[in-house]
């Protein structure tokens, strides 16, 4: 089933700024799909092409890449004549299109943009569910639900508050179904609010970029009392973990972190080394049900990586320092620096690598936690994609705004229809297989 056309257009992200959207039609129908884009960007990510234009849209326009697509991909790619089943082949083609090492000449934005489109299209021709061929694609063995990671407290680049670390998640270990975790995730969500309500006023109920509340608290100590109080309200205690997505490379200065970094007079006696960031994360570890860190540290200080990793039983988890990028997957092995990769398929810029990546990860006996972006589309992709994978582990936002409840609720709908052969990875969330 030949590709008969593909059209790109500009459609507005959840913060408001441009990206883009592909329709790809075959003689099955039209199949559309919308690239995320992130806020706290890894430096070492696939190009995300924007126009650069000052005065339109910030900057942030995408009609360069847009023209990529309509002018140099759809004719080329409908020209080659492969199937739409053929997933790793288009791709392929893509890249060598490009033929830089970043996506620099036509944006990641512009290929995953088709990458995606084409994946829902062989999914289409081969009469099966999107997460049926997605797990075909990448020889998965068995179909299990994810833990969710719902981002309840926002900071960092995330939110208008004081906080230095971006993300406090909760993750629904002890539920018996995805359902059930959906349940619990959106009961205590609810109690956090009336929480943070009671002691800092209606105002502090305000959402961040992923749902998440954002409390104008600058000790991270207190966002996770915050959540560990909801969770005995709503009576789950022993049942949920919390997760964590420090996002410290946006707070390193001078190879020291600030964790007061939102203030132009930080007092730079305060800010601390690595080793006494580590040491704030093990008092974390104990004092809390921490089960998951993200980014603890800078994406370039990989030794305190290491070493962090060494002494800690938690799952410590790898964005802007794998950037679901193979050869920094591969550095990250070596250097025993994490073990866990977070999968953002806009990080990487296709579907093919984004299952290379996840498979370098699980054969080093690393864990994958599938994530959203904060700039997100109403496109549920990764929602199928982790299913597909069967990684065990999604983080996709707070159970609050559509365009991060879409992704939950698609994953609801595959979970009735496998009925009875739902498994929900539930505390094997690093290790689902």
């Amino acid at each position: 089933m030949a590709i008969k056309k593909i059209h790109a257009r500009m459609i507005f992200d959840s913060r408001g700024n441009p990206t883009i959207e592909v329709d790809l039609v075959t003689e099955k129908g039209l199949f559309r799909a919308a690239v995320p884009s992130g806020a706290s960007t890894g430096i070492y990510e696939a190009l995300e092409l924007r126009d650069g234009v000052k005065a339109e849209y910030h900057g942030k326009g995408v009609f360069k890449a847009i023209r990529n697509v309509n002018e140099i991909i759809a004719p080329a790619l409908i020209a080659k004549g492969l199937d739409v089943t053929q997933q790793e082949q288009i791709d392929q083609f893509m890249l060598d299109l490009d033929g830089t090492p970043n996506k620099e000449k036509l944006g990641a934005n512009a290929i995953l943009g088709v990458s995606l489109a084409a994946c829902k299209a062989g999914a289409k021709q081969k009469g099966v569910p999107l997460y049926r061929h997605i797990a075909d694609l990448a020889g998965t063995p068995e179909i299990i639900l994810p833990t969710p990671a719902f981002n309840v407290i926002n900071g960092g680049s995330h939110a208008g508050n004081k906080l230095a670390m971006q993300e406090f998640m909760i993750l629904p270990t002890g539920a018996g179904s995805f359902s059930e975790a959906m349940r619990m995730g959106s009961e205590i969500y609810h109690h956090l609010k009336s929480v943070i309500k009671s002691r800092f006023g209606l105002d502090a109920t305000a959402v961040g970029d992923e749902g998440g509340f954002a409390p104008n608290i600058l000790n991270n100590k207190d966002g996770l009392s915050l959540i560990v109080t909801a969770i005995e309200k709503a009576g789950y205690t022993g049942k949920v973990e919390i997760g964590m997505d420090v996002a410290a490379s946006e707070f390193y200065r001078n190879h020291k972190y600030d964790l007061d970094f939102k203030n132009p007079n930080s007092d730079k006696t305060a800010w601390l080394s690595g080793q006494e960031l580590a040491n704030l994360y093990q008092d974390f570890i104990k004092e809390f049900p921490v089960t998951s860190i993200e980014d603890p540290f800078d994406q370039d200080d990989w030794d305190t990586w290491s070493s962090f990793t060494a002494n800690t039983n938690v799952q410590i988890v790898g964005d802007d320092l794998t950037v679901t990028n193979p050869i920094r997957i591969q550095t990250g092995i070596d250097k025993k620096a994490c073990n866990c990769l977070l999968l953002k398929v806009n990080q990487i810029g296709s579907v093919t690598e984004s299952i290379q990546a996840h498979k370098l990860a699980k054969s080093n006996g690393w864990g994958t936690m599938v994530s959203h972006r904060s700039g997100e589309t109403e496109d549920v992709f990764i929602a199928d994609l982790v299913v597909g994978l069967s990684t065990g582990q999604i983080k996709t936002g707070a159970p609050c705004r559509s365009e991060r409840l879409a992704k939950y609720n698609q994953i609801l709908r595959i979970e009735e229809e496998l009925g009875s052969n739902a498994k929900y990875a539930g505390k094997n969330f690093q290790h689902p297989l």
